[in-house]
């Protein structure tokens, strides 16, 4: 069963296949990280959760955070089996990159491959997001102890290396048949009229809880796209048929 279809399940398709379970899996973005804090409350997966529930409050929507800041697609692989497939997801939402430009575009792509794969066969369905940029040079606040990690980013950034990244992950995932929400091209948009490194909390490459609210409107809009034209009548979680 589509997610979309489990949204909008009654009370008898509640029973049978039970709430909804998305696993986002990714990098720092998705653990919640912001400057020196984790805020589980302001990431993308929290906000996109919050959206399906203001339009369909009866079906419970568990979202499991398969985050780890630091951490690459590669060093990912081999944690599918036990922090996402075990879970038995409705949806995958797959996001790394920040991480992985700093080494080579085939490690990256195989370790996506491998990440797509296994994902699609387990059933759910599978959405890869894109990242939002890099920072574009070292912002004078940028903390002190970061600011040569600061440059090395905004050298990949600058020198196409992380468009080429985000253009052939884009590319391997539509040809694997993964659906792709690409909000780093939305960020690449924002970039022709605003300074995109302030949008990012770090000045590096964590974007602000506003600039989180880009990644949940543009995964709730690709989930539903269209809401039926009506809602089931047991739409709030107030409803109980059997007392």
């Amino acid at each position: 069963m589509h997610i979309k279809d489990k949204i909008f399940m009654d009370r008898s398709g509640l029973e049978k296949n039970g709430p909804v379970t998305i696993v986002a899996f990714g990098d720092s973005v998705t653990h919640g990280s912001l400057l020196n804090e984790i805020n589980y409350e302001t990431v993308y997966w929290n906000l996109l959760r919050k959206k399906i529930l203001n339009v369909r409050n009866y079906v419970p929507i568990n979202v499991i955070n398969a985050g780890i800041g630091g951490i690459t697609a590669s060093a990912s692989v081999e944690r599918i089996d036990t922090q996402v497939l075990s879970h038995n997801p409705d949806l995958i939402i797959v996001c790394f990159g920040l991480n992985d430009v700093a080494g080579e575009l085939e490690t990256y792509l195989c370790a996506l491959r491998e990440i797509f794969k296994k994902c699609m066969e387990s059933g759910a369905d599978v959405i890869f997001m894109t990242p939002n940029m890099l920072n574009t040079y070292v912002a004078e606040d940028t903390l002190e102890n970061d600011k040569g990690f600061a440059a090395f980013t905004a050298e990949c950034q600058n020198s196409g290396k992380m468009d080429l990244f985000m253009d052939s992950a884009v590319e391997l995932a539509e040809k694997m048949g993964v659906r792709v929400c690409d909000c780093y091209s939305q960020w690449k948009e924002i970039s022709k009229t605003q300074d995109t490194t302030q949008l990012l909390i770090n000045k590096i490459n964590h974007p602000t809880p506003q600039m989180h609210e880009l990644f949940a409107d543009s995964l709730f809009k690709m989930i539903l796209p269209d809401l039926p034209g009506e809602i089931p009548e047991n739409s709030s979680t107030m409803y109980c048929s059997k007392g």
